[in-house]
């Protein structure tokens, strides 16, 4: 019998097998890593990952001119700012005057940026009850077709009107619900009152709910499909071999999947809650009046470009800015609390 067929005994199954010693033969424990070596292995490492670092140096140009750079114009909000003294905006900002709180002590005073915080914020939670939920619903009702080709029909109607521009949305709407729309007319011809949809400040907050359902509802579909395939079957076969309908399989094997994704959009819908939709707002805004449709983003582009009151407008944006990453720490943190890793782990 050869060597590697007799069986060993039970006390050396049982044993486990020595790691090698983390010492030299006389006992003594080896020496740190010398900082040389960590820069050789830092080299290495850069050696082996340059095609990968030099393939994102585009998109880290990018961000750093466009999302980290615009951040030292914050000084605007200091100052009261006059862009006609130089044709180079550094130089206005270098030479306007310096007037430390003052523009944030107005925005305090001002009634208009509180009814403009009010209706942000009515919008964003009207949108988070109505709008959130239904991209979810959505994909879990495409991944119940079994045909795959009628899954992809349905997926591209519904994908179709992303692509959409605001003002496209907002003229069919209007050829819809208007007071000469199509609803409007069938609706005076049969002896009743036309509809008011498009002008009405009370259902104002309805109506950019549902264009913006109709619109970018589809565009969320997509992330809770990709969540979805990464579903393995062998899932669904245990629960129902277990006796589980398609309900209880939904329950507890569909939403638990797509829990994490869930957790990580909700998040960032948290933190983009000041952000309403400032182009489909501004588009609106005169047809149902400020008071309705003015928002954080209206509201700075209307005293900032229309009044031309820089400091004022980069005061208002300053705090949008702030609070927003606030209610993206709290929202990440209540995702970690509720075992989810969010936008980044603990």
């Amino acid at each position: 019998m050869s060597h590697s067929t007799v069986p060993r005994s039970e006390a050396e199954a049982t044993t486990p097998v020595p790691r090698p010693a983390t010492s030299d033969g006389a006992g003594t424990a080896r020496p740190r890593e010398s900082p040389r070596r960590r820069r050789l292995s830092l080299r290495l490492r850069y050696r082996r990952d340059r095609v990968l670092l030099l393939m994102t140096l585009p998109a880290v140009a990018l961000v750093l001119v466009f999302n980290y750079l615009p951040i030292l114009g914050n000084v605007v909000a200091f100052q009261d700012y006059d862009p006609y003294i130089s044709d180079n905006g550094v130089v206005s900002m270098l030479n306007s005057p310096f007037v430390g709180l003052e523009n944030f002590r107005r925005i305090i005073e001002d009634p208009a940026f509180w009814s403009a915080l009010k209706n942000t914020l009515v919008i964003f939670f009207l949108q988070l009850v109505l709008y959130f939920p239904i991209p979810i619903l959505l994909a879990l009702l495409i991944n119940s077709v079994i045909r795959p080709r009628v899954r992809a029909v349905a997926q591209a109607i519904l994908y179709l009107p992303h692509f959409f521009s605001w003002v496209l949305v907002v003229a069919v709407f209007q050829q819809l619900f208007g007071g000469a729309g199509i609803f409007s007319q069938l609706l005076r011809q049969n002896g009743h009152d036309g509809l008011e949809v498009m002008t009405n400040p009370d259902t104002f907050v309805f109506l950019i709910t549902a264009q913006s359902v109709w619109k970018d509802a589809g565009w969320g579909i997509i992330v809770f499909l990709a969540a979805l395939a990464s579903v393995s079957p062998d899932l669904y076969e245990a629960a129902a071999m277990d006796g589980a309908d398609r309900w209880r399989r939904m329950w507890h094997v569909t939403l638990p999947a797509l829990r994490p994704v869930i957790a990580l959009l909700l998040v960032l819908r948290v933190g983009d809650a000041l952000t309403v939709g400032f182009e489909q707002i501004l588009l609106q805004r005169d047809a149902v009046g400020p008071g309705a449709a003015e928002v954080l983003d209206t509201f700075v582009w209307w005293n900032g470009v229309r009044n031309q009151d820089f400091g004022y407008a980069a005061a208002a944006g300053l705090i949008k800015g702030v609070v927003s990453l606030g209610l993206v720490l709290a929202a990440n943190k209540v995702a970690h609390l509720m075992g989810e890793q969010g936008v980044y782990k603990k």
